[in-house]
């Protein structure tokens, strides 16, 4: 392991400043869970020179509903959204996505700002939150401002953040609040698997009409990153909710992905996976719907 210097921040603030200090003349990380970013300490031969550890920022750790919506903390561990009561009621779907990270340690430490901030496309949370049009706060030398998720990512392992910023908060928007939301995650075993695609439908039912409405469907490891499927969500818009519906669906979803055949699988077994994942998400989602009328 390359040699660097460790800086504690107190709490976001700090952290900023901290970041703000050293990140013109060294090469910055930060610190949280350390799940993914300790083996690159260990490892990658472009370890950074200096990391800032956040892990003691307690602004950064609260669940709570505020007039904005669903606020959560980045330093929110997996473990603490499975357990959160509050998720547990109105996004069973979040409580999946962290069920599926890893094994019971690394969803312990590992927060879901620091899953958001690695970017990885497979990610098990991007896809819930981008079906919830959920946003972020990044905090930096000039404040706080916030940008939708789906333009928080640039590409694989990379994010709009700027080297003096901080992923502060996720916050899922006060008219999604309870939108029923399904999430699937497919992988080549059960557990500790990378997702070979992973789908999360979500929408509101007009129960007169017996129709879609306000869906959206977000894809994970099918493209460079985390995205949205535009033409299935065009599609599903207004329209019956019927299995025929949803099997269409699926095919569209299946066009709106653009993966890549790798040594896991190919690209066309991955869009097959697409259309089944989403047909069966969006029939989760109507369940859930059901269930709560």
């Amino acid at each position: 392991m390359r040699a660097f210097e460790l800086f504690s921040a107190k709490d976001s603030r700090d952290a900023v400043v901290l970041l703000a200090r050293h990140s013109a003349t060294s090469k910055v990380r930060v610190i949280a869970g350390g799940t993914d970013l300790l083996a690159e300490l260990k490892f990658s031969p472009h370890s950074p020179n200096v990391v800032v550890d956040i892990s003691r920022a307690e602004d950064l750790k609260s669940i709570t509903v505020t007039d904005e919506g669903l606020v959560i903390g980045a330093l929110v561990t997996h473990s603490q959204i499975m357990r959160s009561p509050v998720i547990r009621e109105m996004f069973p779907a979040l409580v999946d996505a962290a069920h599926s990270i890893g094994a019971v340690q690394t969803r312990n430490l590992g927060t879901l700002g620091g899953n958001l901030v690695t970017a990885v496309p497979s990610m098990d949370s991007g896809p819930t939150l981008m079906a919830l049009e959920a946003k972020v706060s990044i905090a930096g030398p000039s404040g706080r401002h916030q940008v939708p998720l789906s333009e928080f990512f640039v590409g694989p392992r990379k994010t709009v953040l700027k080297a003096d910023e901080l992923l502060a908060e996720i916050i899922i928007p006060k008219q999604n609040l309870g939108k029923p939301t399904h999430f699937l995650k497919f992988g080549l075993r059960k557990g500790q698997a990378l997702a070979l695609v992973n789908v999360a439908a979500s929408f509101w039912v007009d129960w007169e009409k017996h129709t879609f409405v306000a869906a959206r469907v977000g894809l994970g490891a099918v493209a460079p990153k985390v995205i949205r499927a535009p033409q299935t969500e065009a599609f599903l818009e207004g329209r019956k909710i019927t299995p025929e519906t949803m099997a269409e669906a699926g095919r569209i979803a299946a066009g709106d992905a653009k993966p890549i055949s790798d040594f896991r699988a190919s690209a066309g077994y991955r869009k097959n996976l697409v259309e089944v994942l989403t047909k069966r998400a969006l029939e989760g989602a109507y369940a859930l719907a059901r269930a709560k009328r």
